[in-house]
């Protein structure tokens, strides 16, 4: 079967499977729709970490060791900014970090996210679009012992120790989706929707909660896959699994499925977890994915789009 696949992603994991996506299908037949719930202003600047990840993993350069950030970075802003006593609890590389002020400069001149994205994408060769799930700002918080903690406060300086009693996706009930992400989902010649492996809270969550979005893959008419983040009960990266247990959650591949019960028609998990249970009218399918290589990544996107 032919057609567009749009796939919904966040960060690192997503990443990985979206390249592969790319690989394999016609050049521009993917849509990729990205979070943007991690979204937020560092130093004056705009950053978007997920579509930034996504904009260098699709450009093929992403650190591959970090999976985030570009490969044969330097340094010398966070050096500097370090004997200045800054901040540096977040690191921009010199290359990284010229992106945010383009990003950040045309923003202020008033064009939209989605605009200053397509330009990146232009920029770097990327035959994938690359769509933010809203213009307007959607932010990822948590409750914790701590208090409320944006994002990247819990994610990337306090290292997601803080124990997690709720999370909230800020703004995402009343954003409006991108026009272009709900006619990509409604296109009549779509071959599939896929959901990334990437974190079903942080990441997938804030795109859900968008009520046009969710909408859209409840009345999709292509079938709508999602790859479990999970393999045999453990996150392959991130804090993935350590949330679901502090929100109560069983920390399996079959509770991710439930989570996405009314909106799916395949799960594909990994063959560690072959014996597991899905809900009524979910077909399982099972396929190595973890994706350390890039052959990995083609193996399991050829694998979705067959299932």
């Amino acid at each position: 079967m032919n057609g567009p696949v749009v796939a919904l992603s966040g960060g690192i994991g997503g990443a990985k499977l979206a390249l592969g996506l790319a690989r394999v299908l016609p050049p521009g037949a993917l849509t990729v729709i990205a979070n943007t719930g991690d979204d937020f202003e560092h130093l004056g600047l705009a950053i978007s970490p997920d579509l930034d990840t996504l904009l260098y993993t699709l450009a093929e350069l992403a650190d591959p060791l970090q999976g985030w950030g570009r490969r044969d970075e330097t340094w010398n802003f966070m050096e500097t900014l370090r004997q200045l006593g800054g901040e540096t609890w977040f690191a921009l590389g010199d290359r990284d970090l010229a992106l945010h002020v383009e990003r950040t400069r045309r923003l202020a001149a008033g064009a939209t996210l989605a605009e200053v994205t397509e330009h990146f994408r232009a920029h770097f060769g990327i035959a994938a679009r690359i769509l933010p799930m809203s213009d307007a700002p959607v932010r990822t918080r948590l409750r914790t012992a701590a208090g409320w903690l944006d994002f990247q406060d819990y994610f990337v300086r306090r290292r997601c120790a803080p124990a997690v009693g709720e999370i909230q996706y800020a703004g995402a009930a009343t954003a409006a989706a991108l026009p272009a992400a709900l006619a990509a989902l409604a296109d009549p010649a779509l071959r599939a929707i896929v959901i990334c492996p990437s974190n079903p809270l942080l990441s997938v969550g804030p795109m859900l909660a968008i009520p046009a979005l969710r909408s859209a893959l409840q009345q999709a008419r292509a079938p709508v896959i999602a790859v479990s983040p999970l393999i045999g009960g453990r996150a392959i990266k991130g804090p993935t699994a350590k949330l679901m247990q502090e929100l109560g959650l069983a920390v399996d591949a079959a509770e991710v499925a439930r989570g996405y019960a009314e909106l799916i028609d395949v799960f594909v998990a990994d063959e560690a977890d072959a014996g597991m249970t899905v809900p009524d009218g979910v077909r399982l399918v099972t396929a190595p994915t973890l994706m350390t290589t890039l052959a990995d990544r083609e193996r399991l996107a050829r694998a979705v789009l067959q299932s």
